[in-house]
């Protein structure tokens, strides 16, 4: 019952239900008086005519006073009626307010204290419990932002630990690398080559972490920059690949490409993008790769509605309890995590985004000790004929 209704059943009640039992009260005062007159009448008839003057005057001073005495009854019971109503339907309001206050005051104090670990159970229709559900509602929305935030804050401290990590490792690398240039360790042209190199790849390193760095801050803000265009399947997976190939090459690890689609096939996808999602699953491969001969297999094959790019490699492999894990933002397997190889853990997390913004999808199986596929589709472009 809304409170306002409340409210004036509550006024009608104080009003009526005084009156009702008022009237019912004069009404048996009434028979009561009704019936002695009745009875005083049969009496004088039985006695004769010389005993009712007699009678009369008796009955004149008894009759006032049996009326103030009713009088005096009928005021009291009144005002017993008034309090007693009063009381009952004050207390009925009072209870109605003053429960969910007493709750919500309760609640408030928690929240004041930081705690957020309670539940407003309150029952009702009326407005003061309209107004607990609607403060149980934002108490449950302030929770998981306050949950949201403790969790991105933990994310954020270990993505600088990562970095800096990523960032330390490349860079004393470098530094060794210059410094026996400079001091003439570096005597044959070989050695020299070899050194020039290392250093290329490391601060190739280092650009690539910067730049997953630049597009993580965009993934936060919905802003990635996308510019969607008609690729052919063919002549942009063999450019990918090639520029690969030099790449693997340097790192001493043997690139196999080969695509199985037809060459009038189409995708709309940005290029960019699609480069990025590729060099991100590779670079993952080369950091956890454990072979002396290290290969990296890229398969391009029709499914359908859609292309299916494959990428496969003979690392390490990934445990079956991290599989399903390996694609959420800042996940590290804990032999990674363990291990001198770092990561910022976002690589993975980034390629899904990538992917599901295209419409698409990513996934991954993988055997410990034989290595990982990872696998992704992108859907084929179809033109509608026109009628």
């Amino acid at each position: 019952m809304k409170l306002k209704t409340r409210i004036i059943v509550g006024f009608a009640m104080i009003i009526m239900v005084p009156l009702l039992l008022f009237s019912a009260t004069l009404y048996g005062f009434a028979r009561t008086q009704a019936g002695k007159e009745n009875s005083q009448a049969l009496v004088s008839q039985s006695t004769g005519e010389n005993t009712v003057y007699d009678i009369a005057i008796s009955e004149s001073v008894d009759s006032q006073a049996r009326i103030h005495l009713m009088m005096k009854d009928v005021l009291m019971t009144a005002f017993v009626i008034l309090i007693s109503t009063a009381l009952a339907i004050g207390l009925w309001i009072y209870r109605s307010i003053a429960t969910p206050l007493v709750k919500l005051k309760k609640a408030t104090q928690n929240i004041k204290e930081g705690n957020l670990d309670f539940v407003l159970e309150v029952d009702g229709t009326d407005e003061f419990s309209e107004l607990c559900q609607d403060f149980e509602e934002m108490r449950r929305r302030l929770k998981e932002s306050t949950e949201e935030k403790i969790l991105m804050d933990k994310e954020n401290k270990e993505l600088i630990s990562n970095i800096s990590h990523d960032l330390k490792t490349p860079i004393t690398a470098v530094k060794g690398y210059v410094e026996g240039i400079i001091d003439g360790v570096a005597d044959t042209p070989e050695k020299m080559d070899r050194y020039v190199r290392t250093i290329y790849n490391k601060t190739n390193e280092m650009d690539h972490l910067i730049n997953e760095l630049t597009f993580y801050s965009k993934i936060d803000t919905n802003r990635i920059p996308y510019t969607f265009s008609k690729l052919n399947v063919n002549d942009y997976f063999s450019d990918c690949a090639e520029e690969l190939a030099i790449e693997m090459e340097t790192r001493g690890i043997e690139l196999l490409y080969a695509n199985y689609v037809e060459k009038d096939v189409l995708v709309i996808a940005d290029g960019e993008q699609i480069r990025r999602v590729i060099h991100n699953i590779i670079s993952n491969a080369v950091k956890y790769m454990d072979k002396t001969k290290g290969v990296i297999q890229i398969r391009v094959k029709d499914v359908g509605d859609f292309i299916q790019v494959e990428i496969e490699d003979n690392g390490k492999g990934i445990a079956t309890k991290d599989l399903p894990y390996i694609f959420d933002r800042f996940y590290r397997t804990d032999v990674s995590r363990n291990s001198s190889k770092g990561g910022s853990g976002i690589g993975l997390s980034i390629v899904r985004k990538i992917m599901e913004d295209h419409g698409g999808k990513v996934w991954a199986t993988s055997r410990q000790g034989i290595g990982t596929i990872m696998y992704f589709v992108l859907r084929k472009y179809q033109e509608v004929p026109i009628r």
